[in-house]
């Protein structure tokens, strides 16, 4: 793809392959023959812009309902047609649940001095995100949920060497549950995506993107790499909350505002959503977490919500949760003493790691229990604040080496309040069947590193502990037997006796 920017002059409100955008009574829509290759028949348009018009087709041969993308035959020089071909190499790499698929692409030859490409892309049921807001809110669990989603979307694309250069509202199409409890978005129109970072912008050629979701650097004209993608995620999760641009006015004065300014984050944003979106939104990049933060510190914002609304729980979540909980009680591990053993092992973490505090933690419902904690003289721990909680999201070491820069923990109390938790880390204590019950976790009051060594240490011992907890388990299960045994046996004399 070529490097140098190009003109996007879509509207705001454009949105590519929404099914249920409005229907925009244009004239153009004559000009495009009604069917293209005798397969995709064009029925209603969904929205135009700039370069190309969208619209809602059959898919004749396959017997379903599809977008289709017509570019403009008015493209005639060599540049545009670069460029319309460049969107559909983009597209074609990319294979994620967050995105919009592309299905098939073509040439429309049926008036040959003016052929046309096209691309079909797949037909997500619902609106673009721009429509929503328009029209209605996003509850803060709703919020994390459209984030998350759009993050990992975009941790895809950059690791394909993919920076997108215009995440706005009206890119990011979205379905919800019939109650509304779990909506799913996906990312589209890569019309000004860049392969690799795109150069400086040269005297006389335009600034690519959409101006209300312009990072600093795009304004400028510099180089625009995944981070622009992340400014702008920030200000559409902003927008989010807030219902308004970050920078609104006309186009020139929008764009020179976020030079000088950060977007001002509104107090009726929740305080634990703010530090995160501060980092988004810097003006400085490097002050800009890495997509692959964000994705998990929106995960995080997620749990931390539906741990708050569990009536909401879609049917997996619940069962899923259930099942864990189920695993934890098997083990019969909370409120028992203190237990030696385990106390040897997070004195040994601490000791080897280097750390005041270590401990075993086991996840609660509505609580983390310390089944063990050394340098540490709490028992427990609501599970809101509570890393431990947001480490058994995920199969892997959770590692926060400074907390008060990380984007997982900005908002987190035991991060922002007195305790001052600078450092953690935690392996997740899983079970032979696959449940993460708690952790076994070491935190430090600074800022530090953790060596590939001292995070397999920490799972050695980590494994140490549920090969306790399985031999213990065995170990009960044993005499629970033989107890059953010798009963019906010290029953047969009796029973001999009656029948006697």
């Amino acid at each position: 793809m070529p490097q140098e920017p190009a003109t996007h002059a879509d509207a705001e409100s454009m949105s590519t392959e929404t099914a249920d955008a409005e229907i925009i009574d244009e004239p153009s829509h004559a000009r495009h023959p009604p069917k293209l290759r005798n397969r995709y028949q064009l029925n209603s348009l969904i929205a135009e812009g700039g370069m190309a018009t969208v619209y809602r087709a059959h898919d004749e041969f396959l017997g379903r309902d599809v977008a289709v993308k017509v570019f403009r035959s008015s493209a005639k020089a060599v540049a545009d047609f670069q460029r319309q071909e460049d969107e559909i190499t983009v597209l074609a790499r990319l294979n994620h649940p967050s995105l919009v698929t592309l299905l098939d692409a073509a040439i429309d030859r049926t008036d040959a001095d003016n052929p046309r490409i096209y691309y079909v892309m797949e037909l997500v049921p619902g609106t673009d995100l721009k429509r929503h807001l328009d029209e209605s809110t996003l509850v803060p669990r709703q919020v994390a949920q459209v984030g998350y989603h759009v993050a990992a979307a975009l941790e895809h694309v950059h690791g394909l060497g993919i920076v997108h250069r215009d995440i706005k509202p009206a890119n990011i199409l979205i379905t919800a549950d019939d109650d509304g409890s779990r909506i799913n978005a996906k990312l589209g129109d890569f019309g000004v995506a860049s392969i690799g970072a795109s150069g400086p912008v040269a005297d006389g050629e335009t600034v690519t993107g959409t101006v209300a979701y312009l990072s600093p650097e795009q304004a400028r004209g510099a180089e625009v790499g995944p981070p622009s993608d992340v400014y702008a995620l920030g200000l559409v999760l902003l927008q989010c909350f807030t219902g308004e641009l970050a920078f609104p006015g006309p186009p020139q004065h929008s764009a020179m505002a976020r030079l000088i300014d950060d977007p001002v984050i509104p107090d009726a944003v929740p305080s634990e959503w703010a530090p995160l979106l501060k980092a988004m939104t810097s003006r400085d990049i490097a002050e800009r977490p890495d997509i692959h933060d964000v994705a998990i510190a929106l995960h995080q914002m997620f749990a931390a919500e539906t741990g708050r609304h569990k009536a909401v729980l879609d049917p997996e979540q619940r069962n899923d949760e259930n099942a864990r909980m189920e695993a934890v009680h098997r083990y019969d591990l909370l409120d028992t003493p203190p237990d030696g053993t385990f106390d040897r092992i997070t004195a040994l973490a601490a000791r080897v790691l280097r750390t005041p505090i270590a401990i075993v933690s086991v996840v609660d419902t509505d609580r983390i229990w310390f089944k063990s904690h050394h340098g540490l003289e709490i028992d427990e721990i609501t599970r809101d604040p509570g890393l431990c909680a947001s480490a058994i999201l995920s199969g892997e070491p959770w590692i926060i080496e400074n907390a008060r820069r990380d984007p997982r923990a900005l908002a987190n109390p035991l991060v922002a309040g007195e305790f001052g938790l600078q450092f953690y880390a935690g392996v997740p204590l899983t079970t032979w069947d696959g449940y993460n019950l708690g952790t076994l976790c070491v935190l430090d009051f600074e800022p530090r590193t953790i060596s590939d060594d001292e995070i397999a240490t920490l799972e050695d011992l980590a494994a140490m502990v549920m090969r306790e907890l399985e031999l213990r388990r065995e170990a009960r299960r044993t005499l629970d037997a033989a107890f059953a045994v010798d009963s019906e046996e010290s029953l047969d004399p009796l029973d001999s006796a009656t029948a006697t």
